[in-house]
This record gives C-alpha cells, structure tokens and sequence, in this order.
C-alpha cells in the first residue's frame, strides 16, 4: 500500500488524472458487463454518450470523440449490430449518415448513468462528500485558455 501511495506521489497531474479515470472507466465497464448479456467497452459508452437524446450525423460524432474515423465507423457498426443504435440516411443527403439511439440503446445509456452515479457514490463513501465536491469543482474549470498543444 505504500508502494503505491509512494508511486502516486511521483506522478505528475496529467498521470495522475490519467490513471484515476482508466480505473474508473474500468469499474463502469465492468459493472455494467457483470450484469448485462450486451457488452459494451468504454469506447462504445464514450459514442453513446455523444448521440443520446441526439440524432448527430456520423461525422459530427467522429469530430467530437478522440477516435479515427474508421473506429468511429467500426464503433457504431458494432452499436448498431447489438441494437443500441440505428443508421440512416440523413434527411437532405445521401452522403451523411444520422445515428440514432433505439429505445434499448436509451434503457442501456439510462442505466449505465445509474451505474456511474453508484461509483461516485461509493467514491464519497472513500474520500467524502466534500472531497468529492471539490473534485468536480475543479474538473469544471476552465483550466488553459488555450485549445491546442502548440500555444504552450
């Protein structure tokens, strides 16, 4: 236990925040796999996030998510053969595809927010409530005025 505190303490912040949400990420996923017959990965979880309650166009989605182009296309591919979304044709284009999420994909996303809420409460359980606060305080931020790597 040590170990690890001593391990933490050498991280730099972009670690440290890096870790903390893959072992969260890791804990909703498999949360949500334990007890459900569809898998889905984070990744899938991350796209579903980003047409819930939405009907956005294949490429909308792929500027928003830090994915190529071809996963993004392979994501929905595997979304939309589990049942969780369709695609279609968008309305004034043959070019443009729009996704929607079908009523299960949206009994899934509901869910799987419900499963989330749980670990933060259990992570309020384990660090606080105000702690917890804080934390999102400050993840709210806006943190660098600046959009791209190059203007550090």
């Amino acid at each position: 236990m040590n170990e690890l505190k001593d391990e933490l303490q050498n991280r730099d912040v972009i670690d440290l925040l890096s870790e903390r949400h893959e072992i969260l990420r890791r804990f909703a996923e498999e949360k949500w796999n334990k007890h459900n017959a569809v898998h889905i990965s984070n990744s899938e979880w991350h796209i579903l996030s980003k047409i819930y309650k939405n009907q956005p166009t294949i490429s909308e989605v792929t500027k928003v998510v830090d994915f190529s182009r071809q996963a993004t296309h392979k994501f929905i591919k595997s979304l939309a053969a589990k049942g969780l979304v369709e695609v279609s044709n968008a309305e004034n284009s043959k070019k443009h595809k729009v996704i929607r999420m079908t009523s299960f994909g949206e009994i899934c996303y509901e869910q799987n927010e419900r499963n989330k809420a749980e670990i933060e409460q259990q992570l309020v359980r384990t660090i606080g409530e105000e702690q917890v606060a804080k934390l999102k305080n400050i993840l709210q931020l806006n943190w660098m005025e600046c959009q791209s790597p190059e203007q550090f």
